[in-house]
């Protein structure tokens, strides 16, 4: 299928590694010019490398006002128009609320909510020109919280909220908004995790797998993340708004 993604230009956020780079390169790969940002100037030019000349990258601190502007309007400024976002910056940040500090939820709400409402709000009058799209990516947790899990599952289930809320809002202007809602999916923390355990990534896969009960009985690979999200992202999704596609390998106990 042709997603007609050719010349359209997308920026990701926390674009220089996993989920957000793999979808950096599917969308490059089926035409689309991308920025991506990042705080880690080493992650950025290693980023660069991988994805090639054509790719912006900036640096740039999403829970930074000023930051966010200015990737936005770098990113218009450079290729001349904008026509999707993705909110992608975020860590999993999972404690206790009995003994969880104010300043650790504030930090996790500035990185996965205001980020995405500041880089959201700055694109939304260059979205309009050509009829773009908003990306969210958050987390199964927003909709199945389990305990120990916050301030992540908190912040997540703001933006599911956030996103059906501006779903709405920017119908009238041709704007699209949705999320993608991930699972356990392989990266770069799990091979640390592993590393430090002393176990094989691909044993501790498994037996994570098998510990989440995931019914496809396997991690997710970033690629298949990005399918969704350059699907959702193209014009062949153009009726699909204000929805959160779980990309989980059925793990959710909900629909």
């Amino acid at each position: 299928m042709d997603l007609e993604l050719d010349e359209r230009v997308v920026l990701i956020t926390g674009g220089t590694d996993g989920l957000g780079l793999a979808l950096a390169e599917r969308l490059t790969s089926e035409g689309a010019r991308v920025a991506v940002c990042g705080r880690d100037g080493g992650r950025l030019e290693s980023a660069q490398a991988l994805l090639g000349r054509d790719v912006l990258c900036v640096e740039a601190d999403v829970t930074n006002t000023v930051d966010c502007d200015m990737f936005v309007e770098t990113t218009v400024k450079h290729f001349g128009r904008l026509d999707g976002v993705v909110n992608n910056a975020g860590t999993a940040s999972s404690t206790l609320i009995a003994t969880s500090s104010d300043q650790v939820w504030r930090d996790d709400y500035e990185l996965k909510v205001m980020a995405a409402l500041r880089i959201s709000r700055g694109a939304l009058a260059h979205l309009e020109i050509h009829g773009g799209a908003i990306l969210n990516v958050l987390a199964v947790g927003a909709r199945t919280p389990q305990g120990g899990s916050t301030p992540t599952t908190a912040s997540r289930a703001a933006g599911l909220a956030l996103t059906k809320a501006l779903a709405n809002e920017v119908a009238p202007r041709g704007i699209r908004v949705n999320a993608v809602l991930i699972g356990l999916i392989e990266s770069g923390q799990w091979v640390r995790r592993a590393a430090s355990a002393g176990v094989d990534i691909d044993a501790y896969y498994a037996q994570s797998a098998q510990d989440a009960r995931i019914p496809l009985g396997r991690f997710g690979r970033a690629e298949e993340f990005a399918d969704v999200a350059s699907f959702l992202l193209s014009s062949r999704a153009s009726f699909v708004t204000g929805v959160g596609i779980s990309v989980d390998g059925g793990m959710s106990p909900v629909i």
